[in-house]
């Protein structure tokens, strides 16, 4: 009976673990997209004629 209590709080710790997981991934994509978005603006900025 043990084991099955073991194994489903395993489960549901896995289940929180892997969201969790998804979570941080999903950031860093849109971190990745936010950095890539400014690094085109800036490229596609006018630059000072020189002088």
């Amino acid at each position: 009976m043990a084991g099955i209590w073991r194994d489903f709080v395993a489960a549901v710790f896995t289940a929180f673990r892997r969201r969790d997981d998804q979570a941080i991934a999903e950031e860093r994509r849109r971190a990745v997209e936010r950095l890539a978005k400014e690094t085109i603006r800036e490229a596609r900025r006018p630059t000072d004629p020189p002088e």
